[in-house]
């Protein structure tokens, strides 16, 4: 019975409660995809950055930087590789390959505390010797190869002691610290340089400084001294050149003073002579003038007087000095009063010539 009023028996069903606003668009709303979160992304970058710094810095790492003026080089297994890299990022195998950067670029080494025996059996030393070398790009592996990359240490370090020796040794100290102290530089670099041209060409030497040598005191004492009195001497030897310049100069200003002196009296000489000569050729002109024109002169009298004659001569007939008498006498015809006329003594031949010419009365009657 109770199986039949179940049955029969409707279940009254709860009512379910709607689904609010928020809950509506949680379930309409798709999810996120992955790496769209910041905070995330965040954490996956500066995990990436932290791996990418150790892997930088340690010395088995994938990734690694060859610094500007070097160049990479490899090993692998111990092996060196022919491998060589520029300045930047590069790849490797981690644990397997190993990697040094090698500086290409001009460099300094410092050699220090070398001690030599001069020829005299001096013990010196030098505190320390700058050689500035560079390595050739291009013989980075050959060298390396070689020498390993403390080549430095063989070419360079060990050389320098062993040239510095060999100079002390051949020289005496006075050669050594004063008399061929300059030459010293350039010795090292020819040598070290012909070595390395002959069985390391990759490696330059530009230049050897060296520094001076460390003597005994008392050996140092002396060649104080001895520059003091040679530096006496030299001031002693300049003081005498300087009172010969000095001497050589007055000299010289005397000699000037002379020579300008004598110069200007020739100059004057010859001005004074050369007046007197045109006041003479001045003279000459002068005179020859005076004398053409006078010549001149003369010779217009001369010709005057002589024409004259010449025209005289052939006035002088006797009848112009007929003429020129009676002329004469009729000029000078004077009328006395008195007795007595006074007598004139008169050419016979004349009055009779001119009364002739009057004509007589009886003519006149006629």
């Amino acid at each position: 019975m109770s199986d039949v009023t179940a049955e029969s028996t409707p279940r009254q069903r709860l009512p379910t409660p709607s689904p609010s606003l928020s809950q509506q668009q949680f379930r309409g709303r798709q999810p996120p995809p992955p790496g769209s979160d910041p905070l995330a992304l965040g954490v996956v970058i500066f995990i990436a950055v932290c791996f990418l710094l150790v892997s930088i810095s340690a010395p088995s790492s994938i990734l690694h930087q060859v610094p500007e003026g070097h160049v990479g080089v490899y090993w692998r297994g111990g092996a060196l590789l022919k491998t060589i890299t520029t300045p930047g990022y590069h790849l490797k195998l981690p644990f397997i390959t190993q990697f040094e950067p090698i500086q290409v670029t001009l460099q300094t080494d410092q050699v220090k505390g070398i001690p030599c025996g001069t020829k005299g059996g001096v013990m010196i030393s030098f505190d320390k010797i700058e050689v500035v070398n560079r390595l050739n790009k291009d013989f980075v592996y050959e060298t390396l190869l070689n020498y390993g990359v403390h080549y430095d240490k063989t070419w360079i370090y060990d050389k320098i002691h062993h040239e510095i020796n060999q100079f002390c040794s051949a020289h005496s100290l006075q050669q050594v610290y004063i008399d061929m102290f300059d030459q010293i530089d350039e010795t090292m670099k020819e040598a070290i340089q012909r070595d390395c041209t002959r069985y390391a060409p990759g490696i330059e030497i530009i230049s050897v400084r060296v520094t001076k040598p460390n003597i005994p005191v008392s050996i140092r004492r002396n060649f104080e001294l001895m520059e003091e009195e040679r530096t006496k001497a030299l001031i002693a030897i300049e003081r005498q050149k300087v009172a010969e310049k000095e001497a050589e100069t007055q000299k010289k200003i005397a000699l000037s003073e002379a020579e300008k002196n004598a110069l200007v009296s020739k100059i004057l000489m010859q001005q004074m002579l050369t007046e007197k000569d045109s006041s003479k050729r001045q003279q000459q002109i002068d005179n020859e003038m005076f004398l053409a024109r006078e010549r001149a002169l003369a010779d217009a009298n001369y010709y005057r007087i002589t024409k004259e004659a010449e025209a005289n001569k052939l006035k002088l007939t006797p009848e112009y000095l007929e003429l020129r008498f009676i002329e004469s006498i009729a000029n000078n015809t004077k009328i006395f009063f008195g007795e007595k006329i006074p007598n004139i003594i008169m050419d016979q031949r004349l009055i009779r010539n001119h009364l002739d010419s009057v004509p007589s009365k009886d003519q006149l009657e006629i």
